[in-house]
């Protein structure tokens, strides 16, 4: 039977300090849910009360309508990946023998757990040697063993080259294909959004946004969409705000307007509150020739970071993240 995480009015002190303050929130069956929020927002004792690791001061964490202590199997409901940290003497197979010793797990899971996750080449050489990749690879894995139908994993794709990223992004997404919930945690919405299909944002403990990805595109990503004639840039944007969208026309004051019928060369429509593919319909049912369709990168990480109250520039939040990432529980999984 398939899994939600519900979060319901949670909240923990630790002594002046309101960690996470009435949170609420879902992840469901059959998704990927990114929980997002700079250092120290929370993110980490959410999951630790999700996980039973630490009680509420009100509110509940519940998985299937229970409490993880609640649950018959909890490490084969469940898979967690709160750290990449491992016994530097053990080899890859042995951590996972032990591993699946402690939740029951069949020895055969083992074998189907490296090959899941591409260590079967390095099964037999010690941890201490693995690479970041290879560690969160391993904590992944070990997430894996009873072949949950959740899985809860912190940071795993921070520290990832760009194959490890491709590789984990694609391998969530198959998990969900099953029907799995899949939960992870991450600073930056750069490292998510390929991946996600939900988003729970948290800004000092507190909820700041709950929803699709696409809901929190909509209203925030700007559309840039250019006629071939000045007549047909009039028209379009009457149509596109006839569908709501909001439409800053920059050449209506003035400086490169052109004639009725001439050749464009105004600047582009500014469009929010569409999608670029609503944007072609509308121009192509009003029978309007486009010069130009675009949709600028910069926008759904602009708003990511006025939810979460982040000031710094992308470059050197990413720097931050990477440089804590060594004392931190980032390494979590992948």
């Amino acid at each position: 039977m398939p899994h939600a995480i519900e979060v319901t009015g949670l909240s923990k002190t630790f002594g002046t300090v309101h960690a996470v303050q009435n949170l609420s929130f879902t992840a469901q069956p059959g998704r990927v849910t990114g929980f997002l929020g700079p250092n120290g927002s929370g993110k980490t004792t959410t999951l630790s009360m999700l996980l039973g690791l630490a009680r509420p001061d009100a509110g509940t964490a519940t998985i299937g309508g229970k409490r993880y202590d609640e649950l018959e199997h909890p490490a084969l409901t469940v898979g967690a990946s709160l750290s990449a940290n491992f016994h530097a003497a053990h080899t890859g197979r042995a951590h996972l023998d032990i591993a699946r010793r402690a939740i029951g797990a069949s020895p055969a899971r083992v074998d189907e757990v490296l090959g899941l996750v591409g260590l079967t080449d390095a099964a037999d050489r010690k941890t201490g040697g693995y690479s970041l990749g290879m560690r969160q690879r391993l904590a992944l894995g070990t997430a894996l063993l009873g072949d949950p139908d959740v899985l809860v994993l912190d940071e795993p794709i921070n520290g990832l080259d760009p194959e490890g990223i491709r590789w984990i992004r694609l391998f969530l997404r198959h998990l969900a294909s099953e029907g799995k919930t899949v939960l992870l945690s991450s600073h930056l919405l750069s490292e998510a959004q390929h991946t996600v299909d939900d988003l729970v944002v948290i800004r000092r403990g507190e909820l700041a946004f709950a929803g699709s990805l696409a809901e929190l595109q909509r209203g925030t990503r700007t559309v840039l969409a250019e006629a071939t004639t000045r007549a047909g840039h009039t028209r379009l944007a009457e149509a596109l705000r006839r569908a709501g969208g909001e439409v800053i026309d920059t050449a209506s004051h003035g400086a490169h307007a052109a004639g009725a019928g001439q050749s464009a060369t105004q600047a582009p429509l500014s469009v929010t509150g569409l999608e670029p593919q609503q944007v072609g319909e509308i121009a192509f049912a009003t029978g309007v020739p486009l010069a130009h369709l675009s949709a600028p990168g910069t926008e759904l990480e602009r708003s990511f970071l006025e939810l979460t109250g982040d000031d710094q520039p992308a470059p050197a939040a990413a720097t931050s993240v990477a440089q804590s990432a060594p004392a931190t529980s980032e390494g979590a999984s992948a």
